[in-house]
């Protein structure tokens, strides 16, 4: 391959292992004669050459049946699929908390079964990532550190979907709509992610009104369809008259289709609702909801771990502005079908 490229045998070597050093004339031009020659690496010969397993290790939720659970399977798959393109593995392993996920953790780093973590579900005194820099694993989070005093400048790996910007866009298509009473239906504190969404709403909102306003437009409920109903329906009951609400944007697919239960019992089905993470529900039923870009999500992962193109986990510096890839997320807006 190297005689015909015109290249050293080297070069060759970086295009296979660290494509982002080569110039990208000699990128093209060896790939091209990869592709001709129908060459595949010896993944195992690889391993053993440098020590590597080229296998990521991620940990499955605990089983959930929510709505919007399908949400990290599916990050998973794009997950999978970007980083067998790479000829990454990723092996997926499963605990009941962190406790016991760090243990897990021990396991797979003593037996040099993986090469680096995807942590996802981050909170607030998250143990799992403070366990990891102290035994030098190479880690990224799909999520921020929740609670760190500094998230933007810290220097923790993390990729995540920018929740404000999702319910910012929902609010504000709300308002093009000529809505002006629009209500935000979202979980209890501590919620990092939760508290991300609301702040979108928030801050469209607030252009519009006087912070003192929007007390009872904020309503927060537990992320179970049940539990978002019974609530809706209680401000329903509160609502002096037409025009008291005119919409409802919801930090879940799950929170969304309670709302619009209790808005079809109540025979308002014209006030719109939006709802966030585009579920196979919310596909379904045709509720309008915000898409996370769940491929452009694993893309920045794999890019903060392996470099643009490189197939090999990177060793890196403390550097927050190379740090973190936040994903705009998408409004997907649909005419909904009765529930």
């Amino acid at each position: 391959m190297a005689r015909a490229a015109g290249v050293s045998r080297q070069t060759v070597s970086n295009v296979l292992n660290t494509p982002e050093i080569v110039k990208a004339g000699t990128r093209e031009r060896v790939q091209a004669v990869i592709a001709e020659l129908g060459y595949r690496p010896n993944i195992s010969a690889r391993r053993l050459r440098t020590r590597q397993s080229s296998t990521i290790g991620f940990c499955l939720d605990p089983l959930s049946q929510g709505i919007s659970s399908a949400v990290l399977d599916r990050y998973l798959h794009a997950l999978t699929e970007q980083a067998t393109a790479r000829g990454m593995r990723i092996l997926v392993y499963t605990a009941k908390d962190s406790g016991q996920e760090i243990g897990q953790f021990q396991r797979l780093l003593d037996e040099a079964d993986v090469d680096a973590f995807v942590l996802t579900s981050t909170h607030d005194g998250d143990p799992r990532p403070g366990w990891l820099r102290q035994h030098g694993a190479d880690f990224v989070t799909f999520g921020r550190p929740w609670g760190e005093a500094d998230i933007d400048g810290s220097p923790q790996l993390w990729v995540d979907v920018d929740g404000a910007a999702g319910s910012a866009a929902a609010c504000r298509h709300l308002l093009a709509q000529g809505a002006r009473q629009i209500a935000f239906l979202g979980w209890p504190s501590p919620s990092g992610v939760g508290e991300d969404r609301l702040n979108g709403w928030r801050s469209v909102m607030l252009e519009q009104r006087n912070q003192g306003e929007l007390g009872g437009l904020r309503w927060q409920c537990k992320d179970e369809v049940a539990d978002a109903q019974r609530l809706v329906a209680q401000q329903l009951r509160r609502l002096d008259g037409p025009g008291e609400l005119d919409g409802i944007v919801c930090a879940s697919d799950t929170l969304a289709l309670g709302a619009l239960m209790a808005l079809n019992a109540a025979n308002l089905t014209s006030i719109p609702v939006i709802g966030f993470d585009n579920s196979p529900v919310s596909m379904a039923l045709g509720i309008s909801s915000i898409d996370q870009c769940l491929q452009d999500v694993a893309e920045g992962t794999l890019e903060l771990l392996l470099g643009p193109e490189g197939n090999q986990v990177l060793k890196h510096q403390s550097n927050a502005s190379r740090a973190h890839r936040l994903i705009t997320p998408q409004l997907i807006v649909r005419t909904r079908s009765g529930v």
